[in-house]
């Protein structure tokens, strides 16, 4: 078992700035990558960024590339999502997610839900315009 509290979320201006955490407890020297979603209402929860623990590689989504960053700190097993020149169109309940295991291919960065095992409560993003 891994649970993830994630923290860091408000409201915000447009071009505002906000860090999300996510600290991981648990089952944490297994995991293999930790990502971040966001689910905005009524829409779907969709893919916004992923990092692995190991080696630090990442992954983003086009929408956010050059504005956000991902990054982990392994010795306190939190990941951080560093959000910069934010719109108001990033609002949503934004969620960490835990994959455990390896892939067949080496060092693939994992986007979709059900590639992850382990999820948290979600912290809102409000950017106002």
């Amino acid at each position: 078992q891994v649970q993830l509290v994630e923290s860091g979320g408000g409201l915000v201006q447009a071009g505002g700035t906000l860090r999300l955490s996510c600290a991981a407890s648990g089952r944490t020297f297994s995991s293999y990558a930790m990502g971040w979603f966001r689910q905005a209402p009524g829409k779907e929860r969709e893919f916004v960024a992923a990092i692995l623990w190991s080696g630090g590689n990442t992954y983003y989504r086009d929408s956010v590339k050059g504005r956000f960053t991902i990054s982990r700190d392994n010795a306190k097993n939190t990941v951080y999502l560093k959000m910069n020149s934010l719109k108001p169109e990033d609002t949503a309940v934004y969620y960490c997610a835990s994959r455990l295991g390896h892939f067949t291919v080496r060092y693939y960065i994992p986007t979709r839900l059900y590639e992850y095992d382990y999820w948290g409560q979600g912290t809102q993003v409000t950017v106002s315009s």
